[in-house]
């Protein structure tokens, strides 16, 4: 199997970095920061860009690109920190109308243990689906008031993605919607946006090293960060080796195990970076903080907990069996 992109993939995820370096740059990174909500005309952009559309058939104004193309581009826009609810935007562009073209904005979320549902952007979002179940090829939709579910603000870890709990929500009749699909996308998409983050935060701890000296010779030279930054970049590529092959065979332990290595790669990653940067680091001016509190909110997010991990553990036993 050749993981490596095309020219043309190549020349797509060029592409997104220059629009997202254009549209949210470092300056308009930091303002988000100090003003959660989501800019609305930033996200009609993005929508005019196709970012929402990338797999809808042309036929439907879409662009007609597959699930790699969709990780390709999601993974710059984590190494942007690009917030909003943007997995939910990629699935739902063919089934809400406005989302495809970045007019709307739908959250997705999933029943947690015990019924629990966290919902990212709350006060963004016009609309929300809820998958409940576990095989069942069906979700719940609500609109806005009075069928809009109970909700109690939740403290997020991270600056730029406002959450909040849903309490309650009236019984309707189940939309129709492919369940199984929408969660093995969305864990493979967001662990397309965990590797950019720690693809990001390699470069970042490479160029501080690059620059900043002690004792009159740059930190650069030392073996510790030396090794630190090899072990970075080592993560990375397993990690984005994982992503690309579970977004072509679109396997469900395929997809498990690419989000457990991207979830390690964001975090330990950004821990890393933080390490090399030294005490600047942990300061609100850097943006590392931003990158782990970012990959913190990931890894509970699609596939959270211990079942990922037993799933793929059983499977990989039965191979052994077999063998």
């Amino acid at each position: 199997m050749d993981l490596r992109p095309t020219a043309d993939q190549r020349a797509l995820q060029a592409g997104t970095r220059e629009l997202l370096t254009r549209c949210f740059g470092r300056d308009r990174l930091r303002e988000a920061v100090e003003a959660p909500a989501l800019d609305r005309a930033l996200w009609r952009e993005l929508g005019a860009a196709g970012l929402f559309a990338l797999r809808l058939p042309e036929a439907d104004g879409g662009v007609g690109l597959g699930l790699p193309d969709a990780v390709l581009v999601f993974e710059e826009a984590g190494r942007a920190l690009l917030p909003g609810p943007l997995v939910a935007g990629e699935l739902l562009a063919g089934v809400v109308p406005g989302v495809a073209e970045g007019e709307r904005m739908v959250g997705l979320c999933e029943a947690g243990r015990g019924g629990e549902v966290l919902w990212e952007h709350p006060g963004d979002c016009d609309e929300l689906i809820l998958l409940e179940g576990g095989a069942e090829a069906h979700g719940r939709a609500f609109w806005n008031a009075p069928d809009w579910p109970v909700l109690q603000p939740v403290r997020s870890v991270d600056p730029l993605t406002p959450l909040a709990r849903v309490t309650s929500y009236p019984r309707r009749a189940p939309r129709s919607l492919d369940v199984p699909r929408l969660r093995r996308e969305a864990a493979l998409l967001t662990a397309a946006l965990q590797l950019g983050s720690a693809a990001r935060t390699v470069e970042m701890a490479v160029e501080h090293a690059r620059r900043r000296e002690q004792f009159g010779v740059r930190i650069g030279s030392f073996q510790a960060v030396k090794h630190l930054c090899a072990e970075m970049l080592i993560r990375v590529e397993i990690a984005r080796s994982a992503v690309y092959a579970a977004s072509l065979t679109e396997r469900s332990l395929a997809v498990v195990g690419a989000k457990l290595l991207a979830d390690e790669a964001a975090v330990r990653n950004a821990r890393d970076c933080l390490q090399v940067h030294g005490g600047m680091g942990f300061t609100w001016e850097a943006d590392v903080h931003l990158h782990l509190k970012r990959a913190w909110l990931r890894v509970e997010q699609w596939q959270s907990g211990g079942k990922p991990e037993e799933a793929l553990a059983e499977a990989l036993l039965s191979d052994q069996v077999g063998v």
